[in-house]
């Protein structure tokens, strides 16, 4: 898996070039606005419910001494949480809305890199957006089920710091499982597609890792994100499609 985890993050290198080449920047306007709405809106809403989930974590404390500090350390989980909680939203939001503008962008890629037109199964702007709504929301119930226990074991001593590099993961996984099924989309059925990336999980962990990463860099973060992790998604992805097509 760790192999295949450094093919996911090794693939963001050509992404620039590649889209380029083939023209791909004009398919990527409305995603990019999506991206950039969807920060703002869940942005706002983040900075307005932190301090509510702090005080809700502070009632915990019932003792009057150390009082102020539990408030502090409430403060700060209850940022933590919603920059979490955020950032789950933010990516499958945006993946399941842009999945209409996307596929085009993956078909182009694989036909560039196979070297012929192949025939594989086609949808329309509503199917695709509905498999978009479909994957992104159960990828989202399971991310939720997977990130609740994992932040709680974050209040254990010791083990407590396992807790952001195993919720990082998660987010990394889910991400890179969205950037890959717009080219599965055109291949696989919705169970298919599952256990696709679940076999090749470690490559949907390396692209999600740049994803999220790329999520802390301001302004150019939530603009490059779609563009450059479905590129990278796309290319690795029809490679283990068709192993003998490789360029």
């Amino acid at each position: 898996m760790f192999k295949n985890i450094i093919k996911g993050l090794r693939a963001y290198g050509g992404t620039f070039n590649l889209i380029n080449q083939l023209g791909l920047w004009k398919y990527f306007g409305i995603p990019i606005l999506i991206s950039i709405l969807t920060a703002v809106v869940i942005g706002f809403t983040a900075y307005g419910f932190s301090d509510n989930i702090g005080s809700l974590i502070s009632k915990a404390w019932i003792w009057e001494w150390g009082s102020e500090t539990f408030r502090t350390i409430s403060d700060i989980l209850g940022g933590i949480m919603i920059v979490a909680l955020g950032l789950i939203l933010y990516k499958h939001i945006i993946m399941a809305l842009s999945a209409p503008f996307m596929s085009p962008v993956s078909e182009k890629i694989e036909a560039h890199i196979t070297g012929i037109q192949h025939e594989h199964r086609k949808t329309s702007f509503g199917a695709q957006l509905w498999r978009g709504i479909k994957v992104n929301g159960r990828n989202l119930i399971m991310e939720l089920f997977l990130s609740i226990p994992i932040f709680i074991i974050g209040f254990i001593p010791i083990v407590g710091f396992i807790s952001s590099v195993l919720l990082f993961l998660v987010q990394s996984y889910y991400a890179g499982f969205g950037n890959m099924d717009y080219t599965l989309e055109r291949h696989f059925g919705y169970r298919k597609s599952v256990r696709f990336v679940s076999d090749h999980r470690g490559l949907a962990i390396g692209n999600g890792m740049v994803f999220i990463l790329m999520l802390f860099v301001p302004v150019l973060g939530i603009i490059f994100v779609l563009p450059l992790s479905v590129t990278a998604a796309t290319t690795e992805t029809v490679k283990i499609l068709y192993p003998s097509e490789k360029k």
